[in-house]
Order: C-alpha cells, then structure tokens, then sequence
C-alpha cells in the first residue's frame, strides 16, 4: 500500500485533492511521417530495431495498421544492456495477484479545468475509498495514476515504467485513446476496464477488455425484454407527450413491435387530449401500464396531472407506470407520484439516498476531501468505489481467471452491480447488468435484477 498511503497525503496536501504520476518525455526524437515512409525505414533511419519503434508505438501493433503521412512518430533511446537485462526481468512470470498487492493504473482526465475532469478526480477519490476498505479486508493494493487528458496522446503515458507493470488499468475515458491503451494491455497481459461511455467495438477484438459502458441498442432491448416479461396481461396505454427533442421513440417504437408480434393490443393518446377522450384509451378490467415518449421533466409532471384528473372521474382504473432511467434525477420531486403510480424504471444503476451504507460513504468522502459529491446520477465516487471493490476483490479471489461472470459475484455494490458477458468470440468481456427499480404503493422500493 506504500503508494496508496502516498496519494492519501497528496490528496489533502494539495487544494485539487488529486495526485498523478509526473510524466517525463523519454523519446530520443519525435518524428512526423513523410508520404513514402515506412516502419522499417524509420528504424533504419534512427538505428534501432523495428520491434524497438512498435513498441514505442502501440497502435503499430493492431492487424490493420497502416502508417499514414503526417502521423507522429515516438523513437525511443537505444537500449543499453541493462535495459535488455530488464526486460527480460520483466519477461519472466509474475507472481500470483493473489498472493501479493494488486497493481492498479488509473488513465483518465485527472484535473480540475472542465466537467471531464472533475467527475473523474471524483470517480478517482472513490476508488481510492474503496482500497482503505478493502486494505481492512486484507487485500492491498499498490496504486499510480495519470492525468490523460482529452488533448493527451497515451502513448506518452505508456512509457512509463509503472505502466507495464500494472495487474489492471481503469481507462481511458475517450475513444481515441482505447485502441493505443488495448494493444499495450495486449502486450502486457493487463486487464483493462473502460468504465464510462466510449465509441467503437474495440471490446469484441482485445479479450483483456471489460467495457462496463452499455451502448443504447443493449438498454433499449434490455428495456424492451423486462417490459414484456413483466407486463404480458396488461394494457398498455402510449401517451405522445409532443416534445420534438425526445428519443424514447427508439423504445417506444421497439415495444410496440414486440407488441405487435404478440398480437397485444395497445392504445395511444395524446397529453393534450381531453380528458374525456384521454380517459377511453384505458382498460377498466386490466392494469393500464403507461408509457410515454420523453424522459424530461415538464412533460412528466403533465402527465402525472393528467392521470391524476382521470383518477379524479374514475377511481376503479388501475394504472403502472414504465418510466426512464432520467427518471432516476426526480425522484426528490415525484417520489410520492412513483410510489402511488405503482412505476418501475429500467436502469443499470440505483442510488439508493436512503441507504445507512451509502450515507456512511457520501460522509467519509466530505470528510477526506472537505466536500460533497457532485450531484450527479450516478454519483461518480459511489462508481467508483464500486467499481474499485468488484474488480480488486475478483482479482484477489480469482487472480487472472477473474471474467466478471454472475457465477463469479465478489461485491454487493452500493450503485453500480457489474456482470459481464463474452462481447464476441475471441473479444473481451461487455457488462450486461440491467435492473427494474420499482416503486411500490406501499412506500417500499425494490431493485429487480435481471
């Protein structure tokens, strides 16, 4: 943990509370591709091998690799004997993770000049939250982080001598950087963890890669799936909501299909019906479930209104709701309408405010850092820590067999639970973990998982 407690210090010392790893310029010269230039001619050029340029230049690396004119170029020092003696030290098998401190790298915006990086310092502080727990638990950790920023080529970062020497790497948060990141934990047996949002389908060609990040496609089916398992005997109401900004439609739209191919009937009506006509496209001997078409607020207050008039001339309709995950940032507001409209809202988060676990974290993080969480959903520090605890926890119980399968559940998270599935043969693992938060009538909560 000598590190760890290092960036602990750090992180009061400074006002930023945030601590990277300075990163030097090792290169013997930065070259700019030429129109004719080849791999090997660059070599040549510099006196070094080619394995020495690519593995300066991960991207070098990847099957369909072409060196473009223009591209920059990092050319290493030639090695000496004893850089040779330590790569083959290093060449040699590593200890069992589980007999020994896990190496952490964290490669994301570490700073504090826009959004990005102030979420991450956040995210950041959770993991390292969660190692002090897990320190108590006998699992250590020995942890180095680096600022890569939006502007940031990760090559640079990937020189450093703790890079190759990580059992794990959290990062990186934009697209660009994930092919360079992939091929050096390719190289380097890392398993590698894109926590957040990214482009591309890099997780189905580099097997270390776990994306926890589901695209829109997976949660709109995954939506779709549980609203059809859970609601096949019931009608189903679609309010237009007329907010041209939405798009739920992608949902809506793939219910309805499903629906369709059920042959379950459904009908739909407008918020800006009236009410007597609104309330016709309810069932009086089934339960209406209500969909509509946008996750924003206004529209959603009109709507409860609106349920709330027709409620108002008829008390026997019984009414659901099936709500969004955007739903999640109101609940301070409509609590009470979730819990009397009987709501389930599809999501692969839940930030349980009430939770004894989650109020003893979020006041140990104002403690440690002299501040609240942003309010944010989900609550970056909790993912963090989540985060922190799944993957430090399965590497210290599984070693490199650790998948993040359900069969291999290490944590109970507070925020974000984690279970991952094969993205693709051959590729790396895809989070796969969804769950209903229902809202029941009688003022309890419920998370179903799937």
């Amino acid at each position: 943990m000598r590190h760890y407690f290092r960036h602990i210090a750090l992180l009061f010392a400074f006002g930023m509370s945030l601590v990277t790893l300075a990163q030097t310029t090792q290169w013997r010269d930065i070259y700019t591709a030429k129109k004719k230039d080849t791999i090997y001619g660059i070599a040549r050029k510099y006196n070094i091998t080619v394995d020495e340029l690519v593995e300066a230049n991960p991207a070098m690396k990847g099957d369909d690799y072409k060196l473009k004119k223009g591209e920059t170029v990092f050319i290493p020092f030639e090695k000496t004997k004893a850089d040779l003696e330590a790569e083959q030290q290093k060449a040699s098998p590593r200890t069992d993770v589980r007999q020994r401190a896990i190496k952490v790298g964290v490669m994301l915006p570490l700073h504090n000049v826009d959004g990005d990086g102030r979420r991450m310092v956040e995210y950041y502080r959770g993991m390292l939250m969660a190692c002090d727990s897990l320190r108590r638990a006998g699992i250590s950790a020995d942890i180095h982080a680096w600022n890569v920023s939006i502007d940031a080529d990760i090559r640079q970062t990937l020189i450093q001598n703790a890079a190759s020497e990580c059992d794990i790497i959290f990062g990186p948060l934009y697209t660009k950087q994930v092919k360079p990141l992939a091929e050096f934990c390719r190289t380097y047996d890392i398993k590698m963890v894109i926590p957040f949002s990214i482009g591309g389908d890099d997780v189905n060609h580099y097997p270390q890669i776990f994306q926890v990040y589901q695209d829109s496609e997976h949660q709109t089916q995954d939506a779709v799936n549980a609203f059809m398992e859970r609601f096949p005997n019931n009608h189903v109401v679609f309010i237009d909501c007329n907010d041209s900004t939405s798009r739920k439609g992608i949902f809506t739209t793939a219910l309805r299909k499903q629906l369709e191919e059920k042959k379950l009937s459904y009908n739909i009506t407008n918020l800006n019906t009236a009410d007597d006509l609104f309330q016709k496209a309810f069932n009086r001997s089934k339960t209406n479930v209500v969909v509509i078409n946008t996750g924003r607020s206004p529209e959603l207050n009109q709507t409860l209104a609106k349920l709330d008039r027709l409620r108002s001339r008829d008390a026997g309709v019984a009414l659901a709701l099936y709500g969004y995950t955007d739903w999640l940032m109101y609940t301070k507001v409509y609590a009470d309408y979730f819990h009397r409209y009987d709501t389930y809202i599809p999501t692969n988060f839940y930030y349980n405010a009430g939770s004894k676990s989650t109020q003893a974290l979020e006041q140990n993080y104002k403690k440690w850092f002299n501040q609240d969480m942003q309010y944010a959903l989900p609550r970056f520090a909790i993912t963090g820590y989540d985060h922190a605890q799944y993957f430090l926890r399965g590497l210290h119980q599984y070693g490199t067999d650790f998948k993040g399968t359900k069969q291999q559940r290490v944590s109970t998270p507070m925020q974000t639970p984690l279970y991952f599935k094969p993205a693709a043969a051959g590729g790396g693992m895809q989070n796969s973990q969804f769950m209903l938060v229902h809202y029941k009538p009688n003022k309890t909560i419920e998370a179903i998982n799937y």
